[in-house]
């Protein structure tokens, strides 16, 4: 079964004109400018400066075999600290018996001060804390333990 073209190509328009709208001087040539990102710090460099400042050269400081083990570092915010622990233990929770919850042992080495948190005593152990989530911590009742 043939497919039948809704609209002929420009080629039929332009059949008996010498140059196929494309001049008589310039010439359709083939690449003229050079191939794709050619000339950017030559004959093209006008549009290089002013539509991409900034595309060439260098910035900063080199980093010689850097590997990412030294920046890990998952974060959770107090909004989600009693996800780590059962529904139980939060129940259970009074000042005189605070459920510890163990950011390191969940796999989580920072915790953030995003949201809101209960008025339930806790101790949380973790390696770093924002100055904010120490904050909302204790205003809770908690205790923020650093560990190693």
């Amino acid at each position: 079964m043939a497919v039948i073209k809704k609209q002929a190509k420009k080629t039929r328009s332009v059949r008996g004109n010498v140059s196929h709208g494309h001049g008589r001087i310039g010439k359709h040539r083939k690449h003229p400018g050079g191939r794709g990102n050619a000339g950017g710090q030559h004959h093209h460099r006008i549009m290089w400066d002013k539509y991409h400042p900034g595309y060439f050269g260098k910035v900063g400081m080199r980093y010689f075999h850097k590997t990412q083990n030294k920046f890990f570092c998952p974060t959770i915010n107090v909004e989600g600290l009693w996800t780590l622990v059962s529904a139980e233990v939060r129940a259970a929770a009074t000042a005189k018996a605070a459920p510890v919850i163990d950011c390191v042992s969940n796999g989580i080495f920072k915790v953030l001060g995003k949201g809101e948190l209960p008025e339930v005593p806790m101790v949380v152990k973790a390696k770093f804390f924002s100055a904010l989530a120490e904050k909302k911590i204790k205003a809770a009742g908690g205790a923020c333990v650093l560990v190693a």
